[in-house]
C-alpha cells in the first residue's frame, strides 16, 4: 500500500479550544506562581544610598554604584539596588529632612521622582527606566518611602485615583480628595511637615495606597522599605493594608519596614508576618556605641523565634540597619559622601559577624565607588555569608567566661572565671513603650491629691530591689492657636502628662528626630501641644495608652547602657554539622573569652557535639587551629570579636 500526504488540515474547533483554554490556564499559572514566589527566603543583601548620600543621591551616582555592586558584590548575594528617602525632594536651597513645599507630587497626591536629580523620569516615566538598567544589570530595585501620604498633597487636596476606573474615586456618591484620608493628629513624628498616617479603615484611604503601590510595580519596583511606620511610630493598620495591597500585585514586592526609634520583641508579634524585614533599632551609624547597642535586641529576637518566621508571602527577618563602612557622610545632611567610616577594623569585623550570626539583612551603605580592598574582605567573607544565610539555632550562647588580658592569640586553658557582665553607667527609672497586651503594660493607677490634679502612678522595682512609685500630672490639653484641633467624643477621655513644676512640658511617645541606636530609649518631653503623640488613656485594665500609636507606656529600672561593656558570645549551626561560635569583647581593653565544649553540648545536644573534641579554624584569620579538647579560648582584641568554625 501507498502511502501518501494529502494537504494539512485545520484542527476541529472544539480542539482549538481545548488548546487555547489550556494555554490561558497555563499563562494564568506562570503569572501566578511568579506573583507567589516565596519572598526573603534569606536575609536579603544589597546596598542603601542612605549612609553615603543622606537624601541627596542622584541619577548618575546612583547607576554609578549599582554598576559596581553587580560586578563586585552580585557574586556574593548583594541583588537590591535601594535608594533612600526624599527622592521626590527638590535639592534646592531651604529644603532639607523635615522642610515643607520642596517636594514632587503627581495629580493624584503621589511622590515623584525629582526631576533635576532623576531627568529620565521626565515624561510620566517615574523610576521605570532606571528600573530597566538595573534590571539589566542582574540587580533589583529598590526605594524608601514614607508612610501614608504626604502634607502638601492633603493640603493641596489632590483627588484620590480609582486605579479600575482611571478616574477620582468616588464612593456613596461622592467624590473623595487628600483630606478625607490625612490623619493629620498623626504626622510622622520626626517629619511632621512631610508625611502623616491615612485612615485605612475607609474605601478611599485604601483606594490612595493601592494606586501607590499599583505605581511602583509598574515602573518596576521589586523592594519597598517604608519609614515612620513601626517602633514608636507603630502604624499597625497601614502596614497590614499595605502587605494586603502588595499581595494583590502581580509583580512581587518585597516590604521592608523601619521605626521611629526602639521595636520590642512584644510590637512585632504581629507585624512580622506581614513583612519581609523590619527594623529593630534606631539608625545606626559608625560609632561603637551604635554597634554594641545591637547586642542586646539582637538577642531577644532569637530567643523569640523570629529570626526566619513567616512573613509576607515567605519569610520575616529582623533588621540591624545598614552596614556603614567605606566612603560615607553625616546623618541629616544635605550633601553626599565626604569622609571614612570612623569604625576601626575590628569594630568592623565584629559588627559584620553580630549582624551573619543574628542572620540580618546585609544592606551595605558606603559609596561603592570608593569600595576599598579590606572593606570589601569584610562584607564578603565567605563564612560570615555561609553563617548569614543558611545557619541555623542562632542564638545568644551564655556559657562564656572572660578575665581582661594584654596578650592575644588563642589558647587552650583558662585560669579565670567571670560571670557575663553589662557594666551600667547608672541606676535610675526609664520609660518605653511595648504592644499593650505585654505583661510589662500593666499596672497604672490614678493617684488623687486634695485641691490638686490627679497624678498617674505605676510603681516599679529598682535594680537594687527596692519598689518605688513613678508618678506623672495628669491635665487638661492646653490649646495653641497653630495646632491641630481633634473634636470627637474620644478626645474628652484624653489627657496630658505633665512634669511637676517644669511649665508647659509634657510626656510625648515618640521622638521628634531621628535618633541613632545608642541614643537612650527613653520617652521625650516637650511644650505641651495637642498632638497625638502627647495624648494618653488610661484604660480599665491599668494600662496607659498613647493616642497616636495606641502602643502602653512601662516604667522599669533603667538597663540602658551608656556604654555596654563586658563580653557576649552567639553560636549557630551548619548543613554539615558545622558548629559556629563566636566571641565578643565590648571593652576597651584585650580580654581573654573561653568556653567549655561540654558547655557547647548542654546548648546544641549530642546531634553536633559527639565528643568532648573538636577540629577548630579561625574564620577571620583562616588559621587551622587543630584539635581542641576540653575548653575554646582566645583573647580577644578591644571591640573585637574571634569566630570559630567547629566540627565535634
Amino acid at each position: 500500500m501507498e502511502l501518501g500526504l494529502g494537504a494539512p488540515t485545520s484542527p476541529p474547533p472544539w480542539r482549538r479550544h481545548l488548546f487555547f483554554r489550556a494555554l490561558v490556564i497555563f499563562l494564568c499559572l506562570w503569572v501566578t506562581s511568579e506573583a507567589n514566589e516565596q519572598h526573603a527566603e534569606l536575609p536579603p543583601r544589597g546596598w542603601n544610598s542612605y549612609d553615603s548620600f543622606s537624601w541627596t543621591v542622584d541619577e548618575i551616582a546612583y547607576l554609578q554604584n549599582a554598576k559596581i555592586l553587580a560586578e563586585k558584590l552580585l557574586p556574593h548575594g548583594y541583588q537590591y539596588a535601594v535608594i533612600d528617602y526624599l527622592w521626590y525632594r527638590r535639592y534646592v536651597d531651604g529644603a532639607y529632612t523635615d522642610s515643607y513645599g520642596f517636594d514632587n507630587i503627581d495629580e493624584w497626591g503621589r511622590p515623584f521622582p525629582d526631576l533635576q536629580r532623576f531627568p529620565s523620569s521626565k515624561g510620566d516615566k517615574g523610576f521605570s527606566q532606571i528600573a530597566s538598567k538595573v534590571h539589566e544589570m542582574g540587580l533589583k530595585f529598590g526605594i524608601h518611602l514614607m508612610k501614608g501620604i504626604s502634607t502638601q498633597a492633603v493640603n493641596a487636596n489632590t483627588p484620590i485615583l480609582d486605579i479600575e476606573t482611571g478616574k477620582p474615586y468616588v464612593e456613596n456618591g461622592r467624590q473623595w480628595a487628600a483630606r478625607d484620608i490625612g490623619l493629620t493628629h498623626k504626622t510622622c513624628a520626626w517629619m511632621p511637615h512631610g508625611f502623616m498616617s491615612v485612615n485605612t479603615d475607609i474605601g478611599a484611604g485604601r483606594a490612595f495606597l493601592r494606586s501607590l503601590y499599583r505605581q511602583y510595580a509598574d515602573w518596576g519596583v521589586d523592594f519597598v522599605k517604608v519609614d515612620c511606620i513601626f517602633g514608636t511610630d507603630y502604624s499597625p493598620e497601614e502596614v497590614i493594608t499595605i502587605s494586603q495591597l502588595l499581595r494583590e500585585l502581580d509583580r512581587p514586592i518585597v516590604l521592608s519596614i523601619s521605626p521611629g526609634t526602639e521595636v520590642t520583641v512584644p510590637l512585632a508579634e504581629n507585624i512580622s508576618e506581614h513583612v519581609n524585614m523590619y527594623r529593630i533599632t534606631g539608625d545606626d551609624w559608625d560609632n561603637w556605641k551604635d554597634v554594641s547597642s545591637h547586642f542586646t535586641v539582637s538577642s531577644a529576637f532569637a530567643a523569640a523565634n523570629k529570626i526566619g518566621a513567616t512573613g509576607l508571602r515567605g519569610k520575616s527577618w529582623p533588621d540591624l540597619d545598614m552596614l556603614p563602612f567605606g566612603w560615607l557622610t553625616d546623618p541629616g545632611v544635605n550633601q553626599g559622601p565626604h569622609r571614612l567610616c570612623n569604625l576601626t577594623f575590628e569594630e568592623q569585623k565584629a559588627q559584620m559577624t553580630l549582624w551573619s550570626m543574628a542572620k540580618s539583612p546585609l544592606m551595605y551603605g558606603g559609596d561603592l565607588r570608593h569600595l576599598d580592598n579590606s572593606t570589601f574582605s569584610i562584607i564578603t567573607n565567605p563564612t560570615l555569608l555561609k553563617i548569614n544565610h543558611y545557619s541555623k539555632n542562632n542564638m545568644e550562647f551564655h556559657y562564656v567566661y572572660g578575665e581582661t588580658t594584654s596578650n592575644t592569640g588563642h589558647s587552650g586553658h583558662l585560669s579565670s572565671r567571670y560571670p557575663l557582665n553589662l557594666t551600667r553607667k547608672h541606676d535610675s527609672m526609664a520609660m518605653g513603650l511595648t504592644s499593650c497586651t505585654s505583661d510589662q503594660a500593666n499596672g497604672w493607677f490614678v493617684f488623687p491629691q486634695d485641691g490638686k490634679s490627679d497624678h498617674i502612678c505605676r510603681n516599679y522595682e529598682t535594680e537594687n530591689g527596692k519598689n518605688t512609685s513613678f508618678c506623672l500630672g495628669k491635665t487638661k490639653p492646653l490649646l495653641a492657636s497653630d495646632d491641630a484641633i481633634m473634636e470627637n467624643e474620644e478626645d474628652q477621655t484624653r489627657f496630658h502628662l505633665a512634669v511637676a513644676d517644669v511649665n508647659d512640658s509634657c510626656l510625648d511617645a515618640s521622638a521628634s528626630r531621628r535618633r541613632t541606636a545608642s541614643e537612650i530609649k527613653l520617652l521625650m518631653f516637650s511644650r505641651c501641644k495637642w498632638h497625638a503623640k502627647q495624648m494618653w488613656e488610661l484604660n480599665d485594665k491599668g494600662n496607659l495608652v498613647s493616642s497616636y500609636s495606641r502602643l502602653c507606656a512601662t516604667v522599669e529600672s533603667s538597663k540602658e547602657a551608656v556604654g555596654i561593656t563586658g563580653y557576649r558570645a552567639w553560636i549557630a549551626t551548619g548543613s554539615k554539622g558545622e558548629i559556629y561560635l563566636a566571641f565578643f569583647n565590648l571593652d576597651s581593653t584585650s580580654r581573654k573569652i573561653t568556653t567549655r565544649i561540654s558547655d557547647l553540648e548542654k546548648v546544641l545536644g549530642t546531634a553536633f557535639v559527639r565528643k568532648h573534641s573538636c577540629s577548630c579554624s579561625d574564620v577571620w584569620s583562616g588559621r587551622n587551629l587543630g584539635l581542641l579538647k576540653e575548653e575554646i579560648s582566645a583573647a580577644v582584641n578591644p571591640h573585637g570579636c574571634v569566630v570559630f568554625e567547629l566540627m565535634c
